[in-house]
């Protein structure tokens, strides 16, 4: 009879120690569901990058550099500025702008300067980077694009050419750097 209790004490033991493993189970799969429903709001995983994913990343970047390179550009010009000083302009305003749209839509999502600050450098220096390299290399390469006036027709042709150049170049770089988790990957991170 002793015998009979003991087996009974094993099997209740057994079974609240099972009951007690499903319950962490079911709890970590309650877990891995809460993540997986914000998983449309964090950044992609490594390896996880597509094409309209990294043409967007370029197109921000795009948008930030065109802005800085035209500006930089024109108020050269107009000033007479030579061409190393105007492309140094547009240069620094292609970074200045580049950045201030990815910290504009950080900040958005609530994130103190500071760490939005970080997160525009890290999303963006590389990309903006290539970028203009591409852009002012098509325009320093271009049979008299560098003396071009804003007036002239070859000024804004090889302005848009180099620019769509440029993104065709970046984007790659951009898939690339979003499939390592890096790049605009660490901006997705910050959007809600």
């Amino acid at each position: 009879m002793q015998h009979d209790t003991r087996d009974g004490q094993h099997e209740q033991q057994g079974r609240h120690e099972h009951e007690h493993e499903h319950q962490g189970h079911d709890s970590r799969h309650a877990d891995h569901a809460d993540r997986s429903a914000h998983a449309g709001h964090s950044a992609p995983a490594p390896g996880k990058a597509d094409w309209p994913m990294a043409a967007r990343a370029t197109l921000h970047c795009l948008t930030g550099c065109a802005i800085g390179e035209i500006l930089g550009m024109v108020i050269g010009t107009a000033f007479g500025w030579g061409n190393a000083e105007t492309m140094a302009l547009a240069i620094i305003l292609a970074f200045a702008f580049g950045y201030t749209l990815t910290l504009r839509s950080v900040l958005k999502a609530g994130v103190d300067f500071r760490t939005a600050f970080r997160v525009a450098l890290a999303a963006d220096t590389l990309s903006i980077a290539v970028m203009e390299l591409i852009d002012n290399g098509v325009i320093a390469l271009w049979p008299g694009a560098m003396d071009a006036q804003l007036a002239d027709a070859l000024f804004w042709g090889a302005l848009a050419l180099s620019l769509t150049v440029a993104f065709v170049v970046t984007t790659p770089v951009n898939k690339w750097m979003i499939g390592r988790g890096r790049g605009h990957a660490v901006v997705h991170r910050y959007h809600h």
